[in-house]
């Protein structure tokens, strides 16, 4: 067969059209002033804002990683859902994102300046990090005595669902007018009797948000009740939906599940990971259980004991050969404290320094617990922990390893520890400037090996480059985990990746990584499911570190500890199942959303 050429190009002209007012100016060499263009570049901004097509929010978004189905979802709701939408997006799939993008896009808009998020008390510092670091949007949670004139006067509010529905603020909470409410996790407004319910449906506002990976959990009614709360009377009258979407006598099973897919289209998005077709590489996970020394057993015990006499003033137990006073510390404190002991040396020590310094010298009980306790502390020369760090970091020598620490006294000792040792490394925490913060991630990325981060310093960053994570620490609230997790397990990470947990033998910390990993299996989770987990619990509307720290100190001698955390763990299985039986109803419901 010959070969066929061609040899006659065919002809191009490029030309450029050059508005004539513009052409006859550059030639005469006249130009217009800053402020006369700063007016144009607005003029062109203003005739942007009724083309829905265009995104105002992504140019000024460098610190998001902008996912195309992300972009699409901020389009669709601009475009056919007036402001009011349910982003059911399947877990780990960005729903925080979509929400700041729109947040950001309704204020840049200026068709929101009032605007109130809600959220779980577990993600509220998470939710106003990241409005912060990632979209330029300071949030102000609401403080101490807070009234009226706080929620009034506010034009940016973050706060947790309990706050808000609580009888101190409740009235105070729904009488101003909001431009655009967010509810994140809501899930949890699932019954219409509940004072979560209430409280969102009293709200005054022009846009809402509900944010859940799960819109239906137990029953087709918690889809209806949430929908209420968007657009009441879109699924029609609670009789009318059961009669013709629900199959009679089992409010599991939907019926004309076409027709009501059609109809949950005008006011539900949700993408699934069939869909956006991403995929996350494995994750593993490995825990080691440390033995510590002998001061530091003796420390620990000594802790232990303390926090379990003062947990319940009203109690009369004996500490180091005293009775308990009348009087106790407040439970907060008692919990950093233990939480402080399982971290380090140094972070217990500071805060038990700082409480002996309140009590009255040799004048109390207390004071003399705490001065023995600090002597204990002073005893300990090394530390079990930090030498399995040392021995992780020295078996991964040209890997990146990102380690967590839940105070900053802990990731200050390791640092010096790491310095003595010549092993390069980078601080991240709370106390750094943002320049400080970016700085110490440009570290990280092209020279040193070894990052230390708290969680407060680890706001919205992504670490896709690192691939090992050490939790030096464990927090007590495993949503807490997952954000630190999360750093590393995107999408954008292209290794598989490797988790280490460190916890002190007959620690809190060992009794609750049994439960979290051997009983749940929560490594394995995708990020966010823990939340749905935690969200089935039968004790739900309390904090899972208030629930941890009953358990420690109801146990006291090993095996009664044991049993303890064993009946969480048994607890926590059962809140498995239930969220496991409501994915099958979701799949029964959005099936067609599902890979085959």
């Amino acid at each position: 067969m010959s070969e066929k050429r061609y040899t006659d190009a065919i002809p191009l002209r490029f030309a450029v059209r050059i508005d004539p007012d513009i052409e006859t100016a550059l030639a005469r060499g006249t130009y217009g002033s800053p402020d006369a263009l700063r007016l144009r570049l607005d003029a062109v901004a203003v005739s942007l804002l009724e083309d829905f097509n265009t995104l105002l929010c992504l140019e000024h978004l460098p610190r998001v990683e902008k996912l195309w189905y992300q972009i699409e979802s901020v389009r669709k709701v601009l475009r056919h859902f007036n402001g009011r939408v349910l982003l059911a997006d399947e877990v780990g799939l960005g729903k925080t994102i979509e929400a700041g993008m729109l947040i950001k896009e309704y204020l840049l808009r200026g068709l929101a300046a009032k605007v109130l998020i809600i959220t779980p008390p577990s993600l509220l510092s998470q939710w106003r990090e990241e409005m912060v670091y990632k979209f330029d949007l300071a949030f102000r949670a609401p403080p101490r005595g807070a009234g009226a004139s706080f929620w009034r006067d506010e034009q940016r509010i973050i706060t947790s669902i309990n706050t808000a529905k609580s009888a101190k603020h409740f009235e105070d909470v729904v009488a101003p007018f909001y431009d655009l409410v967010v509810i994140d996790e809501a899930h949890h407004l699932k019954n219409r009797a509940s004072l979560n319910w209430k409280l969102v449906n009293a709200l005054q506002k022009r846009y809402i948000f509900l944010l859940t990976a799960t819109p239906v959990q137990n029953n087709l009614l918690e889809l209806y009740h949430l929908v209420t709360l968007l657009k009441p009377g879109a699924l029609k009258t609670e009789r009318q939906f059961k009669a013709e979407f629900v199959a009679r006598g089992d409010l599991t099973t939907p019926k004309n599940r076409e027709a009501l897919r059609t109809l949950l289209s005008d006011v539900m998005i949700r993408n699934t990971r069939a869909l956006v077709g991403g995929s996350l590489p494995k994750r593993w996970a490995h825990t080691f259980i440390v033995e510590p020394t002998d001061a530091e057993r003796v420390f620990y015990e000594r802790l232990s004991e303390f926090v379990r006499v003062h947990y319940r003033p009203a109690a009369k137990r004996r500490f180091l050969g005293s009775v308990e006073p009348e009087r106790g510390f407040e439970r907060m404190t008692l919990a950093t404290l233990q939480k402080e002991g399982g971290s380090s040396r140094a972070a217990a020590l500071k805060t038990l320094r700082l409480l002996l310094s309140r009590e009255e010298a040799g004048r109390s009980e207390e004071h003399k617990s705490l001065e023995t306790l600090c002597e204990a502390a002073e005893n300990i020369r090394e530390s079990a922990k930090a030498a399995k760090l040392l021995e992780i970091i020295g078996e991964n020598p040209r890997e990146k390893v990102l380690v967590f620490c839940g105070y900053r006294e802990t990731l200050l000792f390791l640092a010096a520890l790491l310095e003595m040792k010549g092993v390069r490394h980078a601080q991240f925490h709370g106390g750094l400037t943002r320049e400080a913060k970016d700085s110490a991630i440009r570290e990280f990325a092209e020279g040193v090996e070894v990052l230390l981060a708290t969680e407060s310093g680890g706001e919205g960053r992504n670490l896709q480059f690192c691939h090992t994570m050490v939790n030096y620490d464990l927090p007590w609230n495993p949503m807490r985990i997952e954000q630190r997790i999360g750093r590393i397990h995107r999408f954008g990470q292209e290794s598989d990746v490797f988790i280490f947990n460190l916890a002190l033998r007959r620690s809190v910390e060992e009794y609750l990584l049994d439960v979290l990993d051997r009983k749940i299996n929560m490594f394995e989770l995708v990020i966010g499911e823990m939340d749905m987990i935690l969200g089935n619990l039968s004790d739900e509307g309390r904090e899972f570190e208030e629930i941890v720290l009953e358990r420690w100190v109801r146990g006291g001698e090993e095996r009664l500890v044991r049993k303890e955390f064993d009946t969480l763990g048994n607890e926590l299985i059962a809140a498995k199942e239930r969220y496991i039986a409501s994915r099958a109803l979701d799949r029964a419901l959005f099936e067609a959303d599902y890979e085959a």
